[in-house]
């Protein structure tokens, strides 16, 4: 007996002191790249959504769900993650169709451009904060570069064992919680750097997308259709990456053969009254809180009246959430601003 319980003793340890070094190694995203946290922030929101946006920066940069919420009363939530790629949207969509039921999905199609995996640590930002199920497996497998390995997802101590050197403060601070660093999935910024000398496209010898990204937009059209869930593609009105004429055709016919809803943005800028001198704090990249709101505004309209996404406000326990978001919202303008006005950025200067 004594054996038997030495070795229950060990094995306990041991399994112990390896998830406390995996949680201790694994990075936390809670300062400098925050994007990495956002993907697991989506299951701490026990409400039902009615409307939910899949996709890049150039839907979680450039979507406020806080301002949709206060001037529309609609309940939404943006799945995004960095260079998120279509058959990684194609998993999220999949996992929240299981998890919940959305009256309508958003998918931003700048990723179409890309059709076989790219880089791993963006990988990490869209996998990792996945529960685990067989729409995460799937997308490991989808996802993985040559370089990757299957293993190393199922057990992240064997990728970031080498992380030791590198472990700081917030290692310590996050090793058991994580603090919020989006707003029902948007990424704020208040500041402004406004969109001067923005290169033209260049031309490339092949516009045409990629099979691979084909088959997972047609599974994603299939998936939201086969669970009456409304699929609406857009286009973010950001100036850069370059929009080819010849990309928005095969989105716009693609649309149009599935009966889908495709919206340009960039078609739209004078109807948003976007200023391209005030509403972008990167260079037309991406939009900050400003252009957020008037695309926010314009979208809103037509997810209300076109698609009839209803008005939820007065609904006592969406009303108790969204007061809880809001004020998170107003304290992270407040503070962004005040830096701004403080340090010249909206990020605190580092301690040395």
């Amino acid at each position: 007996m004594r054996k038997i319980l030495s070795i229950v003793l060990i094995l306990a340890l041991s399994i112990s002191g390896l998830y406390l070094a995996t949680k201790l190694l694994e990075p936390k995203y809670m300062s400098g790249i925050l994007e990495g946290a956002m993907i697991e922030e989506y299951y701490d929101d026990p409400t039902d959504h009615n409307v939910v946006f899949i996709g890049d920066c150039e839907l979680y940069e450039n979507i406020s769900p806080v301002y949709l919420w206060e001037n529309f009363g609609i309940n939404s939530y943006i799945r995004g993650s960095a260079q998120q790629l279509i058959w990684q949207s194609y998993y999220l969509a999949e996992e929240t169709i299981k998890l919940e039921h959305p009256d309508v999905i958003v998918f931003n199609v700048l990723s179409m451009k890309y059709n076989e995996p790219q880089n791993e640590a963006y990988n990490r930002m869209s996998i990792d904060g996945m529960r685990w199920s067989k729409s995460k497996i799937d997308n490991i497998n989808a996802s993985m570069t040559e370089d990757e390995n299957f293993i190393e997802y199922v057990f992240p101590l064997l990728r970031y064992h080498s992380r030791w050197s590198d472990l700081n403060s917030d290692d310590v601070e996050y090793l058991f919680h994580r603090d919020k660093v989006a707003f029902n999935g948007y990424y704020m910024r208040v500041d402004v750097k406004e969109a001067a000398d923005v290169p033209e496209g260049r031309p490339l010898s092949d516009y045409t997308f990629g099979d691979n990204a084909y088959d997972y937009l047609n599974r994603l059209t299939k998936l939201c259709k086969d669970n009456d869930v409304e699929l609406i593609l857009v286009k973010a009105p950001t100036l850069y990456p370059y929009w080819y004429d010849e990309w928005d055709k095969q989105i716009t016919d693609f649309a149009a053969e599935n009966n889908l809803t495709y919206i340009n943005f960039l078609n739209y800028q004078d109807e948003i009254g976007l200023d391209w001198t005030k509403d972008t704090y990167d260079g037309g990249l991406h939009l900050n809180l400003a252009g957020a709101e008037k695309l926010s505004q314009y979208f809103g309209k037509i997810l209300s009246e076109d698609f009839k996404v209803p008005d939820r406000r007065g609904e006592a326990g969406l009303e108790a959430y969204w007061s809880d978001v809001t004020e998170r919202y107003n304290a992270e303008i407040k503070r962004q601003t005040d830096n701004l006005e403080k340090y010249g950025s909206v990020h605190e200067p580092e301690e040395e």
